[in-house]
């Protein structure tokens, strides 16, 4: 039996299974609370229950004291409902709101997805979990100070392991390690997330998704975001690449596409190999929305690529399709190998 759960002064309503606990319930339907441990020790996530009843299962004290409960408070990744409830909390709404962390991570996973991109899990200390707004990034941290940073491509309902998409950059101090010494259970330490790219979600307006190679990966996470969360705003997803292989999953926004009626996918190639044997879109990515939307003055644009792809995207949207400045979003990639 599942229960209606109410949370104020948002206003926001999910629904919670029964053995579910109230944060599991949030996260996965894209409602994005407070929270650190998830394990009913460091007391991020508490909040007040101001009608309904829970259960309050492995909460400790120290986190959760005796007069608090009494109070009607509680912790949210712990508390289970009992009943329909209505919750006092604060829902994040930008990257303000959530704690950057310094933690060590294992690499759980080393998949080549492309010759040049390789995708990597990295699990945290059981103890710990990081929260983060879909878009975000974190900075692999390196010996000397040097940092590298990675857009996390995975949504954050879906954090039991942070996923990057890293491309091999010759000469690369980082992705050199990554595409030939580093292995399944190397530790590596990183802080974050980092970074204003993110899924605006007090918006209503139909999104334009543009993604040039890895860029890919950010956009992937506010995509995944937005279908928990069963955001009905129109998505066009845009995804430039040299040629067919640079696509490195492109199933998965066909997949996107085929069960999401308000979802578009349009891929776009550069420079198509002799065999790609492609119909598709051709030419600059950018340049494939300007001739779609003529008129971008009710949307917004989420892009993340180079440099250079970016600089032409803001250029062209505000200045021949009329997009207002404040409603483009981007996220630059730059690679360096000292």
């Amino acid at each position: 039996m599942s229960h209606q759960i109410t949370v104020q002064p948002s206003g926001r309503q999910f629904a919670a299974e029964a053995g579910e606990t109230i944060l599991d319930a949030a996260l996965r339907q894209g409602f994005t609370m407070p929270y650190g441990c998830k394990d009913g020790a460091c007391g991020s996530c508490k909040g007040k229950v101001l009608a309904g009843t829970v259960d309050h299962g492995k909460s400790q004290p120290h986190a959760l004291k005796e007069d608090e409960r009494a109070a009607g408070m509680a912790l949210f990744c712990c508390a289970k409902a009992q009943s329909d409830l209505t919750l006092e909390c604060k829902q994040l709404t930008s990257g303000a709101d959530i704690q950057v962390k310094t933690l060590p991570s294992r690499i759980e996973k080393l998949e080549r997805l492309a010759p040049d991109v390789i995708e990597m899990h990295l699990r945290l200390p059981a103890s710990e979990r990081l929260q983060f707004l879909a878009g975000q990034y974190i900075d692999i941290l390196l010996k000397d100070g040097k940092r590298r940073s990675y857009s996390l491509a995975n949504a954050p309902h879906d954090d039991a392991f942070l996923q990057l998409h890293i491309r091999h950059v010759p000469g690369g101090l980082f992705t050199g390690q990554v595409f030939s010494t580093l292995k399944v259970r190397d530790i590596l330490r990183f802080n974050g997330p980092h970074g204003g790219f993110y899924l605006r979600e007090d918006s209503d307006k139909p999104m334009i998704l543009l993604a040039g190679g890895t860029g890919f990966a950010p956009i992937k996470a506010i995509v995944e975001h937005a279908i928990a969360e069963k955001c009905q705003r129109p998505m066009y997803i845009y995804w430039g690449a040299k040629a067919r292989v640079d696509l490195y999953q492109n199933s998965l926004p066909e997949r996107w596409a085929a069960e999401n009626p308000h979802i578009s996918y349009i891929p776009v190639l550069s420079e198509p190999a002799a065999g790609d044997d492609w119909s598709g879109r051709t030419g600059f990515v950018h340049r494939a929305v300007v001739d779609d939307f003529p008129d971008l003055s009710a949307h917004q644009v989420y892009a993340c690529g180079a440099p250079v792809m970016i600089d032409a995207a803001r250029g062209d949207f505000v200045k021949l399709c009329k997009l207002p400045e404040e409603e483009f979003f981007a996220d630059a990639f730059t690679f360096s190998t000292s």
